[in-house]
């Protein structure tokens, strides 16, 4: 779990715990987001040999996604120019954008007996990796607010553009594979701008 900040060595009453510090937190979620792309590889994978066995069938892919309308920097230049609020409120934007979709993507696959139950398990997994990631999220960016390394300005939680995203009839009318390949899209996207983020932060960290 990401979301923790406080963590105690021994459970047991009276025991004291200690604080993680911000360049662990980001190594955390950065680790979190990194099995959550990681899944979505998998399942992508799977999903073509399950569903799509024709490759004319596979290049017919919408890529129309429902997080069109949340801006994001294209690039590792283009990202590096954004402030860390900015980059900060994007990767939430887009995490929150996510919500409902993966909740729906995986209760459609479990109506498909075909697609085996280790697998749909997995769509569950990443659904909750994704709650958990934006939790995590949410506390890097309150240690970087209580440090003074970015404003108070940060705001994910009432973003009417991830919100829209998030509960748009737009993802509700795209075919399930297109909405995987989206979230892939998207997931690596996070993964990138949390290594982006904690290098312009604590670059002594392992950048």
């Amino acid at each position: 779990m990401v979301g923790a900040a406080p963590i105690c060595a021994n459970a047991q009453a009276g025991q004291l715990c200690h604080v993680l510090s911000l360049a662990n937190l980001f190594d955390r979620v950065i680790q979190h987001s990194a099995r959550t792309h990681g899944i979505s590889n998998n399942l992508h994978k799977e999903f073509e040999q399950y569903f799509l066995p024709s490759k004319n069938h596979i290049g017919r892919v919408s890529r129309n996604c429902h997080t069109s309308s949340i801006l994001t920097p294209n690039g590792k230049d283009n990202a590096q120019r954004m402030t860390r609020e900015e980059l900060t409120e994007v990767i939430l934007k887009l995490l929150l954008a996510w919500r409902d979709p993966l909740w729906h993507f995986h209760h459609s696959m479990a109506q498909h007996h075909d697609f085996n139950n280790f697998s749909s398990n997995k769509t569950l997994e990443m659904s909750n990796m994704v709650h958990e990631l934006h939790r995590g999220v949410e506390k890097v960016a309150e240690k970087m607010q209580v440090l003074g390394i970015i404003s108070n300005t940060v705001s994910n939680l009432a973003s009417p553009e991830a919100l829209l995203a998030s509960d748009s009839s737009e993802w509700r009318l795209m075919r399930n594979y297109d909405l995987l390949y989206c979230f892939r899209r998207d997931s690596n996207k996070v993964q990138n701008y949390l290594k982006i983020l904690k290098c312009r932060i604590v670059p002594e960290h392992g950048c």
